[in-house]
C-alpha cells in the first residue's frame, strides 16, 4: 500500500503578538514584539526576570461556554481555541467526516501550573475538601488533546507529547506519520502552554535561563545577538489541520503546503544544555531531509529555534552549518527566529512556529530576527535582522525545535505541487 502525502489546510494560532493567523502574521512579519512586563504574577513573587509574552486580551469566552471555561486550565483553553480557529480556516464540515479517521495529537510542556498554584493555595489555607474536583483534569498534561477531541467529535487516534521545548513539532510529526501510514484522514496536530505563573517563571529564573534586560521588554529577546542574555517566557497555542492529500483534494480544500520531512534525535548529553557541537540536532535536520528526499541546498528558509541563550544559539548555528555546509555559510540559507517577537512558548513554539515556516511558503515573505543589532560572529548564518525579505521564493522550509532534556525535532514543509 502506498503512503498518503500529507498537506496542511488550516492555521490556529495564538500569540503573544497576535491571537489568529493573519494578526499573528502580519505582525511578525511587520517585526513587531508582544514582550511586555509582566502583569499576570503578584509582584512580591516575580523573579529576576520581570518580562514576557503575556496574551492579555485573550477571552476563553469566545471559544467556550461558561461552565467550561470554568473546568479548564489556560493551556486547554488556548489548545481549543487554536483548534476551532483551524478548523474554520481549513473550512472543514466536521458533520460530514467519519470521527473515527480524525484524530489529535496535542501536547504541552507544563500542562495546568497555574490549576497546581491555585489549588495548592487552596489546600493550605482552606483544607483539602475545598480543593476543585476538577483539579486532575485540569491540570495533567493530555487534557489540551482530550478536550479537543470531545469539543470536535474527534474519535481516531488520540494522544498527547511531552518533549519539553519540541513537544508541539514532535507533535506535528507524529500526526504526519499517522496520516501517512493511513491510520486516519485528518489530525489535529499543535500544542499549547500557559506557563507565566509565579513557580514556573521562578523556576526558570533560578536556573539562569531566563533574560533580566527587564527595562527594554521588546529588546530582550534578541536571538543570535552577542548582547542576549537568555530566553524570554511566553504563552499560547497553535494547531494546523493536517490532511491526507487525497482527502483535501476530495473536499476542494485549499492547500498551504506539503509536509515532508521529519527528524527526531536525542542528544543523551545534559538536562539543559544542547550539545555544544549540535551533534543531536545536526542529526535530526539530517533525518528530515532524508525523509524528504532533499539535498540541503534545496532549503529555502529555517526558522531556527533561536531561544536567545548564549549557549542554544551558537549550538544550533554550529549544527545549521554542519548540515548545510556552503549552502548556509555563503549566506543564501535565510535563518531566523521569530522568538525574538513571540518568546519562548515552551511546548507551543513548535507549532508557532511551524505555522510561520508554512506561511512563509504561501507569503514568499520571510520574518525577521528582530533585535538583532550585533551578531555574534560565533552565530554567522543570514538571520535576516530586523526587516522581513518580501518578494522571495520560498518552496522549502525547515523548522527546529530542541527541548530540555536532549529532545531534538525538524520539521520541513514544501510548496504544495
Amino acid at each position: 500500500m502506498a503512503s498518503e502525502r500529507v498537506v496542511v489546510t488550516g492555521i490556529g494560532a495564538i500569540s503573544p503578538n497576535g491571537i489568529g493567523k493573519d494578526q499573528f502574521w502580519q505582525n511578525t512579519i511587520s517585526g513587531k514584539s508582544g514582550i511586555k512586563p509582566i502583569t499576570s504574577v503578584p509582584v512580591e513573587l516575580q523573579s529576576a526576570c520581570k518580562i514576557a509574552g503575556e496574551i492579555p486580551d485573550f477571552d476563553p469566552n469566545l471559544y467556550m461556554d461558561p461552565k467550561s471555561v470554568r473546568r479548564t486550565d489556560r493551556f486547554i483553553q488556548f489548545a481549543i481555541a487554536a483548534s476551532k480557529m483551524a478548523v474554520e480556516d481549513a473550512k472543514l464540515d466536521l458533520s460530514k467526516e467519519d470521527p473515527t479517521r480524525v484524530g489529535v495529537v496535542i501536547g504541552s510542556a507544563a500542562g495546568g501550573f497555574q490549576t497546581i498554584e491555585a489549588q495548592y493555595k487552596i489546600l493550605h489555607s482552606r483544607g483539602p475538601d475545598r480543593c476543585s474536583p476538577f483539579t486532575v483534569p485540569m491540570l495533567i498534561v493530555n487534557m489540551a488533546a482530550g478536550w479537543v477531541s470531545m469539543i470536535h467529535n474527534a474519535k481516531g487516534p488520540n494522544l498527547c507529547q511531552v518533549t519539553a521545548c519540541a513537544t508541539s513539532a514532535h507533535s506535528i510529526g507524529d500526526g504526519f506519520k499517522i496520516i501517512e501510514r493511513g491510520d486516519a484522514d485528518v489530525m489535529f496536530a499543535g500544542g499549547s502552554e500557559a506557563p507565566i505563573t509565579a513557580l514556573c517563571m521562578a523556576g526558570f529564573a533560578s536556573a539562569k535561563t531566563l533574560s533580566t534586560r527587564n527595562n527594554e521588554p521588546e529588546r530582550a529577546s534578541r536571538p543570535f545577538d552577542k548582547a542576549r542574555d537568555g530566553f524570554v517566557m511566553g504563552e499560547g497555542g497553535a494547531v494546523l489541520m493536517l490532511e491526507s492529500l487525497s482527502h483535501a483534494k476530495a473536499r476542494g480544500a485549499k492547500i498551504y503546503a506539503e509536509v515532508v520531512g521529519y527528524g527526531m534525535t536525542g542528544d543523551a548529553f545534559d538536562i539543559v544544555s544542547p550539545c555544544l557541537d549540535g551533534d543531536g540536532a545536526a542529526r535530526a535536520m539530517k533525518m528530515a531531509l532524508q525523509m524528504a528526499k532533499l539535498k540541503p541546498e534545496d532549503v529555502d528558509y529555517v526558522n531556527a529555534h533561536g531561544t536567545s541563550t548564549p549557549v542554544g544559539d551558537k549550538a544550533e548555528t554550529a549544527a545549521i552549518k554542519s548540515v548545510f555546509g556552503e549552502h548556509a555559510t555563503s549566506h543564501k540559507l535565510l535563518v531566523s527566529s521569530t522568538k525574538s517577537m513571540t518568546g519562548h512558548l515552551l511546548g507551543a513554539a513548535g507549532a508557532i512556529e511551524a505555522a510561520a515556516s508554512i506561511l512563509a511558503i504561501e507569503s514568499g515573505t520571510v520574518p525577521p530576527t528582530i533585535n538583532l543589532e550585533d551578531q555574534d560572529p560565533a552565530c554567522d548564518l543570514n538571520c535576516v535582522p530586523n526587516k522581513a525579505l518580501t518578494g522571495q521564493k520560498i518552496d522549502v522550509a525547515m523548522s527546529n525545535s530542541f527541548g530540555f532534556g536532549g529532545h531534538n525535532a525538524s520539521l520541513i514543509f514544501k510548496k504544495y505541487q
